[in-house]
């Protein structure tokens, strides 16, 4: 078995919100591909200093700052690589390829246009998703004032929303699932559904999230890569599963203690970080999260926090 190999990598965003990208040389493992910058961790060189000196070596920028985003074990035929994701938070200078690599600013939604080492799809992932997962309480009796309060809550800031009622009856979900799409998808919100996967034949949101009872009945990924598919999990089983079947992201509960399940044991952050690395894609952390939860979530290995009243309530 060959030795596994840290790699720094790093997501640099310009101004416009672009992401920077360079062409691997053909000679090379993965040549011909296109890739987030970085290099190999030296022995006794720790994680952000191997960003900064293999980015300045290779594309002539000075990182000032960054935070981790995502780590990604990934086993090829040939090779073992630790890809240790960085976002990169502030720099100077003027990206370019210093070794006369190939190298493009390009749009988050353009990503997908460019082909990438298999490794990399979790990276496109934490790049394109928010570090809010924001999911919606149960609707209640009375439909127009859950609009109404959604209308609000989208009018202040969601980039990524689970429309979840567990209370009303497929119909009634379906029915007010329409609703609730048309009115995020107006906003530039991606919507997913908490429900079964053939639910997205009848209502065109962008994905569907899992229940982990449902994700461990699964012997495949239930949609195209045209659909975004994510589970909830609480156990190290539950996120191997979610890794066979190809999940887009997970969400990992509970973290802190809730009045809403007070007799679940909070994983805590120490094991958060741990299970986070046995995920080969963004994980949120939930329970008794708050918006001052993201750095700390960044910082264990998550994409950020997930959570219904503290993000659904309005400041």
């Amino acid at each position: 078995m060959t030795d596994q190999i840290h790699v720094a990598v790093a997501v640099i965003r310009n101004q416009a919100n672009q992401v920077f990208i360079t062409l691997r040389p053909d000679h090379v493992h993965q040549g011909g591909l296109w890739e987030f910058p970085g290099g190999k961790v030296e022995a006794g060189e720790s994680v952000y200093d191997a960003l900064v000196r293999e980015i300045h070596e290779e594309n002539g920028i000075d990182i000032k700052g960054a935070q981790p985003l995502i780590k990604i074990p990934f086993r090829y035929p040939d090779k073992h690589v630790l890809l240790d994701v960085w976002e990169v938070l502030e720099f100077s200078g003027a990206a370019h390829g210093k070794e006369g690599q190939e190298c493009r600013w390009i749009d988050i939604d353009e990503l997908e246009q460019f082909s990438f080492p298999a490794a990399n799809k979790p990276i496109l992932k934490a790049v394109q998703l928010p570090a809010v997962y924001t999911i919606t309480p149960d609707p209640g009796s009375d439909r127009e004032l859950f609009i109404a309060q959604l209308s609000a809550r989208l009018s202040v800031d969601i980039d990524l929303l689970q429309f979840r009622a567990k209370q009303l009856s497929r119909e009634s979900y379906a029915s007010l699932a329409e609703t609730v799409v048309d009115l995020c998808h107006q906003r530039q919100t991606m919507v997913m559904l908490n429900g079964e996967p053939e639910l997205l034949a009848e209502i065109p949101a962008d994905g569907i999230h899992l229940t982990s009872n449902s994700l461990m009945k699964l012997a495949e990924r239930p949609l195209s890569n045209d659909s975004l598919v994510a589970a909830s999990c609480h156990n190290l089983s539950e996120i191997e599963q979610a890794n066979r079947i190809g999940a887009d992201f997970i969400v990992l509960a509970p973290i802190k203690k809730t009045s809403s399940h007070p007799a679940a044991q909070p994983l805590g952050w120490a094991r958060f970080a741990e299970w986070t690395e046995q995920a080969v894609m963004p994980v949120y952390a939930l329970g008794g999260m708050t918006e001052a939860d993201i750095t700390t979530s960044r910082q264990n290995g998550g994409q950020g926090i997930a959570g219904i009243s503290s993000l659904w309530n309005l400041k």
